[in-house]
């Protein structure tokens, strides 16, 4: 037996992305920081959508977290005409950004060590920046607007 030693990142730094996702081209719009992700986040991209000056109403869906759900968000995204659209509980699977996410995951942290944080960050904005050229084919069947849905369930006592 051989022992294996695999290099893992130091420390507790945070990159964090809070994007949105146009379900039809697939467009990101995305706000990126070193931080945490607060209610002046969510309104910084509710902005940058607004500045996109689309033709058609746009509606973001949002899962419950407490920085998207406060009085602050809710006032800037009825001013610039945004709908918020929030999922239930525990529900991520309806939430194509999610999909993004695990896609972005899988193509840039999984098995792979980025010696330094500088790196990290690049790696993941590249690949952020590439969903509509490089990597379009697969996202495209990845982020259909096919859901599973259940008609007639029964839900048994256990």
């Amino acid at each position: 037996m051989t022992r294996l030693f695999i290099k893992a990142p130091a420390g507790r730094r945070r990159f964090n992305v809070l994007g949105a996702l146009n379900a039809i081209t697939h467009e990101l719009v995305m706000v990126a920081n070193d931080t945490y992700i607060t209610a002046e986040s969510v309104c910084a991209l509710l902005r940058q959508m607004a500045s996109l000056n689309l033709a058609v109403p746009i509606t973001l869906v949002l899962d419950n977290a407490r920085y998207q759900r406060c009085r602050i968000v809710e006032e800037l995204a009825s001013q610039l005409s945004i709908e918020l659209l929030f999922l239930p509980a525990y529900s991520p699977n309806l939430n194509l950004i999610e999909r993004l996410w695990k896609f972005v995951k899988k193509k840039v942290l999984y098995c792979k060590h980025y010696s330094d944080f500088g790196q990290f960050k690049q790696a993941i904005s590249d690949c952020l920046s590439q969903t509509s050229t490089v990597h379009a084919k697969e996202l495209d069947s990845l982020l259909t607007l096919n859901f599973q849905v259940f008609r007639e369930c029964q839900i048994v006592p256990i």
